[in-house]
C-alpha cells in the first residue's frame, strides 16, 4: 500500500475527534479499573506511536474492553483505517485477512505485525477511517467505508437527540465491532461522558451488579435484548440511576414499544426508538420519548442534520415509497476488495430499500422491504408478513405471477402450498414450492431472496420445459438461472462453473442438453467453462433439431439396449462394458480436474452408488429371496460361485463402486495425486496398461462366460473411458484408438459386441456432439438422469410381463418404474438430510462466500449408465 507519514510532530492530537471531556472526568469504567480523560489520551497516544507513523490498514479484534477502546482510538488519532471485528474473526475469517491484507492485527494490546506489512494492497484515500460489515457481523467482504466525519457528525447528532451530558455513563450491551455499539462509544466520548464496559450479557446478574456500582445512566439494546429483559425481570428491577434506554437494531412489536415506554414513564426514564443502517454510520431517526405510547410504530423523524424523502415506486399508492436518507452521515461507499480504499465519498443520499410513509403528524413509518412485496392474481401480497404467518423456516418470493415457497424441511413442504394458499388468499396453482437443501444466504448469513427469486424465476420456464427466450435463453443471468435451477445452487454466480458448482454424471445429462438448446451448440471443455464465457459463446438457436454431448447420448441409448436386449424384442449386447469406459470418461471429466477433495468426491460417487443399490438389492432379497447378503454388499465378484446366477445380474454396479474405491486409494496417496495432476495422460495411460496387464494375467485374451462380467477383468474398460478424456493430441487419439482395439477384440468371443465397445471409445475421441431431432431431447434427458434406477429396478419389473407374452410393456414399466423411483430416492434423500439437520439443531448454514465449497454434492456415477447385458447362461445366444 501507499504509505503516508503523520503530519505535526510524533504525538497525536486526539482531542479535536473525539476525546473532548475534562482531563480529570472518568472517561472508562471497568470491573476494577476507572480511566480519566487524560489516563485515556495518555494510553491512546502510546498505542498510537507503536502503531508506527506511516499509514497501513488497521484489523481489530474489537472485545469490550480498555485495549480495545485505546487501539480503536489510537488507529483514528493515526489515521489508520481500521477495520473492526469480533473476538477470533481474523481467525476464522482468513479469507478477509487475505482480501484486505492488513499491516498490523489487533488482538488485546497485542498488535501483530502481518506478512509484507500490507504490500500490494493500493492507497489509503485521506478520509477513510473505519470499516465495517453490513450487518455488524463479520466474515463479508463486503464492508462499508466510513470518514472520520461520518463518525464525528453521527455522534454528534446522537449527543444531541439524546440530551447527552458529561455525567453520563453508558453500559456497552452492544459489542463494539456492531455499528450501534460503536455509536454508543463514539457519542458518549464526544460528549466528555463515561462508557462503562462489560462483555456481560443483560440476562446475567453480573451486568446490573456493575451497572449499580458505576452508577450508570443508560445502556441499548436490539429486539433480542428486550426479550431477555422481559425474561429476565428487568421491570422488578429498581434502577435509581437510569435516565436512558435506546432500541435500534430492527423492528421491535408495537406493543413490546408500548410496554417498555410506559415502564420508563413510570420508573423516570426515557425510552428512546431508533431506526438506522451501518451505511448511514449508525442512526438516520429517532422517535421521541413522548410519542412512544401513542405511536409506536413509527420510526419518529431525521436526526439533527439529516432528512429523508420519498422516492416513488410504480403500482404503489403516492404516499408510499422508496426511504432515501441525505445527511453527513451517509457512508463514503462500499469495498469489496482492497483497492477500494483509495476511493473518495461516491454518495450524496442513501437508498434504504425500505417502503415507507409520512404520516400526517410529520412521523415517518417503515412498512416493508422494496423487494418485499409481490402481485399474484391481481393481489399486492407482503411476504414478510405471510413468511410470519407460513411458520419458522419458510422463505416467500414472487418474482412473477406466481407464489414461490422455499423450505428445506420435507415435512413442512408437504402442508405449505395449501397453508400458503389460504393465507395469500390465492388458489393452490397459484403457488409453487421448492424443497432445497439449504436456503440461499448472503456471505453475512442473511436469507438471499435475490437468489431465491432468480431460481423460482428459472424454475417456472424449465418446468414448463419452453425454451427460453431469444433475447435472453443464452445472456450470462438466463444461464446463470438454468445452473440454479438443474444444479439445485441458488446462490449460483455467473464466475462458476458446471464443475465448481458440484455437477456431476448425473446432472450433466440435463444440463448439457438444455445448455445446448440455449447456445446452439456446445463449446468443448464447456463443464470448465464460467456462466459468463459459456454466454459469450452462443450461437444462433436451431428450430427442428438439437445438438446433445455424445456421452449423454450413449447413456441414454445405452439403458435401452439394455431392456430392449433383456426382453427379447432386439439383441444388442454390449451396453455394459461400453458404458463402463464411459463412467471412466465422466470421472475424469468431472471429478479429476477438481483442486480441492478429490479423494471425497471419488468416494462420494462410490457412496451414490452403493446406498441405493444395497438398499434396493437388500429389499429385494428379503422379498423375493433371490439373493444373498453378499450380493447387497456388492461383494458377489468376491464371494460368488464361478457359475452364473441372480447374484451377478448386478455385477456392473461392483465394478464402479470397486473402479472408485480404487482410484480414491490411487489418489489418495500424494505423490501418485501429483504425478496425475502433472501428467494427466501419461497416468490414466500407465493405468489403463496396468489394468490390462492385469486382465490378461487374470483371464487370458478371451474372457469366460462369468469372467468376463467379474471386477479385476472389467475394470479396463473404465481405464480406457478415463483415457480417452484425457487424450488431448493427434497421437494421443491415436495411441487409445489402437489400445481400444487391442483391448477390445477377442475379450467376449463375440465380434459385435466387441466392436459395440471399441466404436463406441473412438467416437469419444473423435465427436464432442451429436444433431438429434428436437422432440427426443426431453425423453433423452429423462432416461438418462434415471438410468441407475431403471437398471436396478428393471430385474423386478421386466420378467413377468416379458413372461406373459409383452416385452413391449415390460420396457415401457421398466422405465416408468425406475423414473418414478429415481424421483422417490431424490426426495426422500432430501427429506433425511433435513430430518438430520433438526437432530443436529444446525438448520441452515450461512454461506462463506457465494462461490465457496459449502454446499458441494458428491459426484454421482451412474451405473445404469453402464448397465449390464444379461449373461449367457441367463438367455441362450446373448
Amino acid at each position: 500500500m501507499t504509505s503516508t507519514p503523520l503530519q505535526g510532530g510524533t504525538r497525536p492530537d486526539v482531542g479535536h475527534l473525539l476525546l473532548r471531556g475534562a482531563p480529570e472526568a472518568v472517561a472508562l469504567v471497568t470491573e476494577d479499573r476507572t480511566l480519566s480523560y487524560a489516563e485515556l489520551e495518555e494510553a491512546v497516544a502510546q498505542r498510537t506511536e507503536r502503531l508506527g507513523g506511516a499509514r497501513r490498514l488497521v484489523m481489530l479484534e474489537a472485545s469490550n474492553d480498555v485495549d480495545s477502546v485505546v487501539t480503536y482510538l489510537a488507529a483514528l488519532a493515526g489515521r489508520h483505517p481500521v477495520i473492526l471485528v469480533g473476538p477470533g474473526d481474523a481467525t476464522r475469517h482468513g479469507d478477509l485477512v487475505e482480501r484486505y491484507r492488513p499491516g498490523v492485527i489487533a488482538r488485546g494490546d497485542r498488535l501483530e505485525e502481518c506478512p509484507g506489512d500490507g504490500e500490494g494492497v493500493g492507497a489509503l484515500h485521506p478520509d477513510l477511517a473505519v470499516l465495517l460489515s453490513t450487518s455488524g457481523s463479520t466474515g463479508s467482504p463486503k464492508l462499508v467505508r466510513l470518514s472520520r466525519d461520518n463518525l464525528v457528525a453521527n455522534a454528534a447528532s446522537i449527543a444531541d437527540y439524546l440530551g447527552l451530558r458529561p455525567t453520563d455513563r453508558a453500559m456497552t450491551s452492544l459489542p463494539l465491532h456492531y455499528c450501534y455499539g460503536l455509536s454508543v462509544l463514539n457519542s458518549h466520548l464526544l460528549t466528555g461522558a463515561a462508557v462503562v464496559l462489560t462483555g456481560h450479557s443483560v440476562a446475567d446478574e453480573c451486568f446490573w451488579q456493575l451497572f449499580d456500582r458505576a452508577r450508570a445512566t443508560s445502556f441499548a439494546g436490539v429486539p433480542y435484548t428486550f426479550d431477555l429483559l422481559d425474561a429476565s425481570g428487568f421491570e422488578r428491577r429498581r434502577l435509581p440511576s437510569l435516565r436512558l434506554v435506546t432500541q435500534a437494531g430492527g423492528r421491535m412489536a408495537p406493543e413490546q414499544v408500548r410496554r417498555h415506554a410506559r415502564l420508563g414513564r413510570e420508573r423516570g426514564w426515557d425510552l428512546f426508538v431508533m431506526y438506522g443502517q451501518t451505511e448511514a454510520t449508525a442512526r438516520m431517526a429517532y422517535l421521541p420519548p413522548d410519542l412512544a405510547e401513542d405511536r409506536p410504530e413509527a420510526i419518529g423523524v431525521p436526526i439533527p442534520g439529516g432528512s429523508f424523502r420519498l422516492d416513488p415506486v410504480p403500482g404503489l399508492p403516492e404516499d408510499l415509497g422508496e426511504l432515501v436518507y441525505s445527511g453527513p452521515n451517509v457512508m463514503m461507499g462500499y469495498a469489496a476488495g482492497p483497492l477500494d480504499l483509495a476511493r473518495g465519498p461516491e454518495l450524496g443520499e442513501l437508498r434504504t430499500g425500505d417502503l415507507a410513509r409520512q404520516c400526517d403528524d410529520g412521523l415517518w413509518e417503515i412498512t416493508g422491504r422494496l423487494s418485499r412485496f409481490g402481485k399474484v392474481f391481481g393481489l399486492r401480497l407482503d411476504l414478510d408478513r405471510l413468511e410470519e404467518q407460513a411458520g419458522p423456516g419458510v422463505r416467500l418470493v414472487a418474482p412473477g405471477s406466481s407464489l414461490h415457497a422455499f423450505t428445506d424441511s420435507e415435512r413442512v413442504a408437504r402442508e405449505l402450498r395449501g397453508r400458503v394458499a389460504r393465507l395469500a388468499a390465492v388458489p393452490a396453482a397459484a403457488v409453487q414450492v421448492h424443497v432445497v437443501d439449504e436456503l440461499a444466504r448472503t456471505a453475512n448469513g442473511k436469507v438471499d431472496y435475490a437468489a431465491l427469486g432468480r431460481h423460482a424465476t428459472a424454475a417456472e420456464e424449465v418446468a414448463a420445459s419452453t425454451p427460453a427466450p431469444a433475447d435472453g435463453g443464452a445472456s450470462p443471468a438466463a444461464l446463470r438461472d438454468l445452473y440454479a435451477v438443474l444444479l439445485g445452487r441458488p446462490e449460483a454466480r455467473v464466475e462458476d462453473t458446471f464443475v465448481t458448482l458440484g455437477g456431476d454424471s448425473l446432472s450433466f445429462v440435463e444440463v448439457s442438453m438444455r445448455l445446448a438448446d440455449r447456445l446452439g451448440e456446445l463449446p468443448a471443455g464447456w463443464q470448465h467453462l464460467t456462466i459468463a464465457e459459456l454466454a459469450e459463446r452462443a450461437g444462433p438457436r436451431r428450430r427442428w433439431t438439437t445438438p446433445v454431448e455424445l456421452p449423454a447420448l450413449l447413456r441414454a441409448v445405452a439403458i435401452m439396449m439394455v431392456l430392449l436386449t433383456h426382453t427379447d424384442i432386439v439383441q444388442v449386447p454390449g451396453g455394459a462394458h461400453l458404458l463402463l469406459a464411459l463412467v471412466g470418461y465422466n470421472l475424469a471429466r468431472f471429478v479429476l480436474p477438481q483442486q480441492h477433495r478429490r479423494v471425497r468426491r471419488l468416494l462420494g460417487a462410490l457412496a451414490a452408488v452403493a446406498v441405493p443399490s444395497a438398499l434396493w438389492i437388500g429389499g429385494a432379497a428379503l422379498v423375493t429371496g433371490d439373493y444373498r447378503p453378499t450380493t447387497a454388499l456388492l461383494l458377489n465378484g468376491v464371494v460368488g460361485t464361478d457359475r452364473w446366477s441372480p447374484d451377478w445380474q448386478f455385477w456392473f454396479l461392483e465394478a464402479v463402486v470397486w473402479g472408485c474405491a480404487g482410484l480414491a486409494a490411487l489418489l489418495a496417496v500424494p505423490r501418485l495425486g501429483r504425478a496425475q495432476r502433472a501428467h494427466p495422460f501419461g497416468f490414466a495411460l500407465a493405468v489403463t496398461v496396468a489394468a490390462l496387464t492385469a486382465r490378461y494375467a487374470w483371464v487370458g485374451v478371451e474372457a469366460g462366460p462369468v469372467e468376463r462380467y467379474s471386477v479385476g477383468p472389467v475394470l479396463w474398460c473404465v481405464a480406457l473411458g478415463w483415457v480417452a478424456y484425457e487424450a488431448r493430441s493427434r497421437w494421443q487419439r491415436a495411441t487409445v484408438a489402437a489400445l481400444a482395439l487391442t483391448a477390445g477384440l477377442g475379450f467376449f468371443g463375440d465380434l459385435q459386441r466387441e466392436l459395440t465397445v471399441v466404436a463406441a471409445v473412438v467416437l469419444l475421441l473423435a465427436v464432442r456432439t451429436v444433431t438429434v431431432p428436437r422432440l427426443l431431447a426431453t425423453p433423452l434427458r429423462v432416461v438418462g438422469a434415471a438410468s441407475l434406477w431403471i437398471y436396478l429396478t428393471h430385474w423386478q419389473v421386466y420378467p413377468g410381463l416379458e413372461g406373459a407374452g409383452h416385452p413391449y410393456l415390460a420396457v415401457a414399466a421398466s422405465l416408468l418404474v425406475g423414473i418414478a423411483a429415481e424421483r422417490a430416492w431424490t426426495t426422500g434423500s432430501r427429506a433425511l438430510r433435513s430430518f438430520r439437520r433438526g437432530l443436529d439443531g444446525r438448520g441452515p448454514q450461512p454461506s462463506a462466500s457465494p462461490a465457496s465449497p459449502r454446499t458441494r454434492r458428491s459426484t454421482r456415477i451412474d451405473p445404469s449408465a453402464s448397465t449390464s447385458s444379461k449373461a449367457p447362461e441367463a438367455s441362450a445366444g446373448r
